[in-house]
């Protein structure tokens, strides 16, 4: 078998979704913008500490940006569900590319304040309120059911190889030329995504209809079929804990870079990068495994990991001990992530899926200021250790919580009834 063949029957095996070509325009515009999305994401993150030196200040920020996810996103999904899912994400990919040119052009001529990067990361909290249930309910349109699973792994996958690559040359770029550049460059990434929209073929849009009973009815439904759902539910109450208290890096490890390891960009690069190694192995792992369907138990599993690998980062003082710490953390943080959104995916109705995955963003993403608020208040009060712990502890005694509540969950199928937990 030569070289080619060989690849081919690698990436057939373990990356299915690619032989989609409808995905592969969509993956290829996300490899090159999400590296400058976390590019961005660390230079505003430095850029809001370097302004105000206070962590509080810098979870505010984050609040800002997913304050509109919690209040909005249930109404999202049933816009998603009513909509062309392409039309959608070329609007919100378009606005996301013009925020970072404008803060970036803040930043470069000198202009810029506290003040303005709140009002602009509450404009992209908004945007993507309406940006993460479309895509993640894109996702079945291009690959269908059966390489679902596999779509979601790469999606990962990319998403953290970006997490190694965007920060390590954000760090560079703020070192020598300054975080606008970040933004900016960001800016022209979102060039990539937008071509691979307008290149998909989506499948000819069928107006659904639209439910006499009204908007509420529909967000009312969506909760209780989530909750009366024995794999749905402890699912979603599992991501609301980790979203909650474990996913709050662009606000605990600039904190602890700065102020517990004294050191500067380069440093908090490279541990964002450490972090982006562990998910990508992470993502490999699910990806490799995507056949077996997603499991409860891989979920409860890998949310109490979470739990400890947080609490020994707070017990750390080194650099090398804390970056291989963080790409543990990393490893079962998408594990967790990836198991937990294919099986919301998965295992809802067609007609539920927007909403349940609307729901999904709700307690992933919008959960995020209140956590955002909590580790920087902890952070501010008893330093970034402090906060690490604390959050690691709190997440522990939820999920263990839970998994001891919906133990009996482990022993069901799935609701298509292929899939054994």
């Amino acid at each position: 078998m030569n070289m080619r063949a060989a690849g081919s029957v690698f990436i057939d095996r373990h990356f299915h979704a690619l032989t989609h070509k409808n995905y592969r325009y969509m993956w290829f515009g996300q490899c090159v913008s999400l590296i400058g999305t976390w590019m961005q994401n660390i230079g505003q993150s430095w850029l809001v500490l370097t302004i105000t030196g206070s962590s509080l200040k810098l979870g505010v920020v984050a609040a800002c940006q997913f304050l509109p996810i919690l209040l909005f996103s249930l109404f999202a999904g049933i816009i998603v569900d009513k909509y062309p899912k392409k039309k959608i994400l070329i609007l919100t990919q378009t606005v996301s590319m013009i925020l970072a040119f404008t803060l970036a052009a803040l930043v470069l001529t000198n202009t810029v304040r506290y003040e303005y990067i709140l009002v602009l990361a509450l404009l992209l909290g908004l945007n993507n309120t309406l940006d993460m249930p479309t895509r993640q309910a894109f996702n079945v349109e291009i690959v269908g059911k059966e390489d679902l699973m596999n779509a979601i792994a790469l999606n990962s996958t990319t998403f953290n190889m970006a997490r190694i690559v965007g920060p390590s040359i954000g760090a560079v770029m703020m070192a020598w030329l300054g975080a606008g550049w970040c933004f900016l460059l960001n800016g022209f990434s979102f060039i990539a995504v937008l071509y691979g929209l307008i290149h998909i073929q989506a499948a000819p849009y069928v107006r659904k209809k639209t439910s006499k009973d009204g908007i509420l009815k529909e967000i009312k439904d969506g909760i209780i079929y989530i909750a009366r759902d024995p794999i749905l539910s402890p699912t979603v109450l599992l991501v609301t804990v980790i979203g909650t208290l474990a996913f709050n890096f662009n606000i605990l490890i600039p904190v602890f870079t700065k102020n517990v390891l004294h050191m500067g960009e380069t440093t908090y690069g490279t541990l964002m990068s450490c972090l982006g190694v562990g998910s990508l192995a992470g993502a490999l792992t699910m990806s490799f495994r995507s056949k077996q369907g997603p499991k409860l138990k891989v979920s409860m599993l890998a949310s109490c990991m979470v739990a400890i690998c947080l609490i020994l980062n707070g017990l750390s003082g080194s650099v090398w001990v804390c970056g291989t710490l963080l790409a543990f953390t990393g490893f079962f943080n998408i594990l967790f992530a990836t198991n937990s959104n294919s099986a919301l995916q998965m295992y809802a109705k067609d007609e539920y899926r927007a909403r349940v995955m609307s729901v999904y963003a709700l307690v992933f993403a919008g959960s995020t200021p209140i956590g955002s608020l909590f580790s920087g208040y902890i952070a501010d009060r008893f330093g970034a250790n402090g906060a690490f712990v604390a959050c690691g502890v709190l997440t522990g005694l939820l999920c263990l919580f839970i998994s001891w509540k919906y133990k009996a969950s482990l022993t069901l199928k799935g609701q298509t009834g292929e899939i054994t937990l």
